[in-house]
């Protein structure tokens, strides 16, 4: 045994039987990852739901779309509800990747800002139409819809379209993300994979406002 392996082991305080054991029980757990993973052959395109009232849900929609950006692969973005925002993510797209990355912001804000649910519904639907345009678009490999929840849960667009279009209509190997709270249950039983952001502390119950580069 080395210096540096003698070392490392008066750190941990594990005597050489208590890190054989230890190896032992990672090749185990090894093993085993190995043999599950062997089960694991299919590939499809993903429904992803990003939800809960925590922060995250947008963001971890966009760390997808970078990395289908990274890969080279063409991908997607519809703002439902953010497209009055200038955004950090849109500036970087639009201005560096869109010849990988189309970005169409079609919101005008939340509700509450635009105080006009007929204007709402019709941007909404609008946004939809592009939605549908987009991920019937085979070449698109991912599509992001962003704070689409929202207006689903407003009842802005038929829960009960998107989700026979995503079931009948998407291509498939396409990945199609949705994002924003209150996820309708009928698109969480289509769904592949769902994610709920789980709220436990935000400064803006400290009194601290939306930060550039950390909220948009």
């Amino acid at each position: 045994m080395s210096e540096t392996d003698t070392d490392t082991q008066a750190e941990a305080g594990m005597t050489e039987a208590e890190l054989a054991r230890h190896s032992e029980k990672m090749a185990k757990k090894k093993q085993a990852r190995e043999k599950i993973m062997a089960t694991k052959t299919d590939e499809k395109g993903l429904i992803i739901v990003h939800t809960g009232k925590g922060k995250g849900k947008s963001t971890a929609g966009f760390g997808m779309i970078f990395r289908h950006i990274a890969h080279g692969k063409p991908c997607a973005v519809v703002q439902f509800i953010k497209g009055a925002m200038v955004t950090g993510e849109r500036e970087l797209i639009e201005r560096h990747f869109s010849d990988l990355c189309q970005f169409h912001t079609l919101g005008e804000g939340f509700t509450w800002e635009t105080q006009d649910r007929a204007r709402d519904i019709a941007m909404a639907q609008k946004a939809w139409e592009k939605a549908k345009e987009l991920i019937g678009d085979a070449r698109n490999s991912m599509v992001l819809l962003d704070e689409i929840n929202i207006a689903l849960r407003y009842d802005y667009i038929d829960v009960n379209e998107v989700v026979t279009f995503l079931q009948t209509q998407k291509p498939h190997m396409t990945h199609v993300v949705l994002t924003g709270r209150n996820a309708k249950d009928e698109l969480i039983e289509i769904a592949d994979l769902v994610t709920e952001m789980e709220l436990v502390k935000h400064p803006f119950r400290s009194g601290i406002k939306a930060q550039i580069g950390v909220e948009f």
